[in-house]
């Protein structure tokens, strides 16, 4: 593999953590930083020996900080702690986000201030590499002494306990170990804490998220140009100097991904000097809304990459004479900003079911409910319904998870950020925002047929023509949840974009700007 990442020196992105759970990118620790690691853990074997307290080395944890624990004991410590912090219910968590958990795992803990031992990130990067995926609760972090429970059922493996998947099935980890000659290992001082301690189960979702609501935001763009035409709408509120006027770069970006993407349409020639004197909000108002969105997932990206490449564990081992135990485990720097783009989802949502709306209506020269024989046909009147209704799901989703805190730990933990709920409902509000998308696409194409023969752009012609190779022209009344089904699997596996973006590559457009990558 030609693509190397060198955990905990080099500058991990949003993109290369995704490569390297993909298989495409390989994580390594380089002989410097090895060095730096066993050093971490040579300090803390002088705490040990000195027996000077240091939170969780030899003292108990969270109300139990003023326990002593014996030097004898300081490794059953670690290996009952992930035991007893093994607490999550629920589903488990996608393989992928389980993976990346792993992932930020190691390249926090390879800086050098966890006081873990280098045999045990060497296990973890045996996981990843061998896609030997620990099995992880859905439920259970309140996200603020790090996402304990989580975490803790992430690494039961590394002492033989829980369960793994592997090859697609599910394996107790006895069994797996032993498929592969591996025996469980027997944690040092400080390594269970290192390990549960850190807001990895809160950041994998956030990365995962940046991904899908990247990817979303810019079907918004597609789906909501290819609605315009459909509607005849103008393209006169992209103009540049209008968002010039009000910089926001979201709002700058899309204005501009819309104003190329209707550059000389015949559909929007055909209807320059005609007397509509302006459209509805849900297409003139596209980039301050579809705008706003992408500054909510500008603000989310840059926080999750800081995230990324930070230490949050707790203690912090500088050396043996000076650890500081302080507060970097608490989630709340991403739990708001995924409260945050959670609303920015559900606003791309918001405003593509008033567009399927506005296209059912019989305006502007469309029929009613887009079919030639309504009345007989119901023609696309219920779709909408669809969209409403999980428009109001996501409503509901969108109260801040991060504004409410319940205490924990006997008051130890006073104040907690409930961020892993935060990561949870981002993809919730994600996932029924790809099926409303495909809503709009199943109306955009339909009102686009009813211009012919007039044509759009390349790109937004080879996105209506997708679309008609997976679902034909509405003549009559079907079961519309099949095209649904079809056009939301066209958006999830990633070929929507990927005609769109081969397209404009094709014809030398440019839509892209990198700050709005991944990379």
């Amino acid at each position: 593999m030609s693509n190397i990442f060198n955990y905990g020196s080099s500058h991990l992105t949003i993109g290369i953590c995704l490569d390297i759970a993909a298989g495409k990118t390989k994580g390594i620790i380089d002989t410097a930083t090895a060095e730096r690691v066993r050093a971490s853990w040579r300090e803390v074997e002088k705490i040990v020996h000195k027996q000077s307290p240091v939170y969780g080395i030899n003292t108990g944890f969270g109300p139990l900080c003023d326990t002593r624990i014996s030097e004898a004991d300081t490794s059953l410590l670690q290996t009952n702690l992930l035991k007893s912090h093994s607490v999550g219910i629920g589903k488990p968590i996608p393989h992928e986000i389980a993976k990346l958990m792993l992932i930020t795992k190691v390249h926090a803990l390879a800086q050098g201030y966890s006081g873990i031992a280098l045999e045990t990130l060497e296990r973890i990067i045996w996981h990843i590499d061998h896609n030997v995926i620990p099995v992880v609760p859905e439920k259970g972090s309140v996200g603020a002494s790090g996402d304990l429970a989580p975490l803790a059922h992430l690494f039961l493996p590394l002492i033989g306990l829980g369960e793994v998947f592997a090859n697609g099935d599910r394996f107790a980890t006895p069994d797996a170990l032993n498929h592969h000659g591996l025996r469980p290992l027997v944690l040092g001082p400080k390594e269970g804490l290192a390990l549960i301690n850190g807001t990895q189960f809160i950041l994998a979702f956030a990365i995962k998220a940046v991904q899908r609501l990247n990817d979303a935001l810019d079907v918004a763009d597609l789906a909501g140009a290819m609605s315009l035409e459909g509607l005849m709408g103008s393209a006169r509120p992209f103009d540049q100097r209008l968002h010039q006027l009000r910089p926001y770069k979201g709002n700058i970006h899309v204005a501009n991904r819309l104003h190329t993407l209707l550059k000389e349409s015949e559909i929007c020639n055909s209807h320059i000097n005609c007397d509509r004197v302006q459209d509805p909000y849900s297409l003139r108002c596209m980039p301050q809304v579809h705008g706003a969105s992408r500054n909510a997932w500008l603000h989310l990206k840059e926080l999750t990459e800081i995230e990324l490449n930070s230490v949050t564990d707790n203690p912090i081992i500088f050396n043996a004479e000076d650890t500081i135990s302080g507060g970097n485990f608490h989630g709340q720097p991403l739990a708001i900003p995924l409260d945050y783009a959670t609303i920015a989802a559900a606003e791309l949502g918001n405003i593509a079911d008033r567009r399927c709306y506005l296209m059912s209506e019989g305006r502007y020269g469309l029929p009613k409910l887009l079919t030639n024989d309504a009345g007989l046909n119901s023609g696309l009147m219920i779709p909408q319904y669809t969209t409403a209704a999980l428009v109001t799901e996501n409503k509901t989703l969108c109260f801040p998870a991060s504004a409410d805190s319940v205490p924990t730990s006997m008051g130890q933990e006073d104040h907690v950020s409930m961020g892993s709920i935060s990561g949870r409902k981002l993809h919730q509000v994600i996932d029924n925002l790809e099926y409303i998308q495909a809503i709009e696409l199943l109306y955009a194409a339909q009102a686009m047929d009813f211009r012919r023969p007039l044509k759009s752009t390349p790109v937004i012609e080879a996105c209506h023509a997708l679309v008609r190779e997976h679902v034909p022209f509405i003549d009559h009344d079907r079961i519309f949840a099949d095209d649904i089904n079809a056009l939301h699997q066209l958006i999830t596996n990633g070929l929507f974009l990927a005609v769109a973006d081969d397209t404009a590559i094709k014809h030398q457009i440019n839509l892209n700007n990198d700050e709005f990558g991944i990379y």
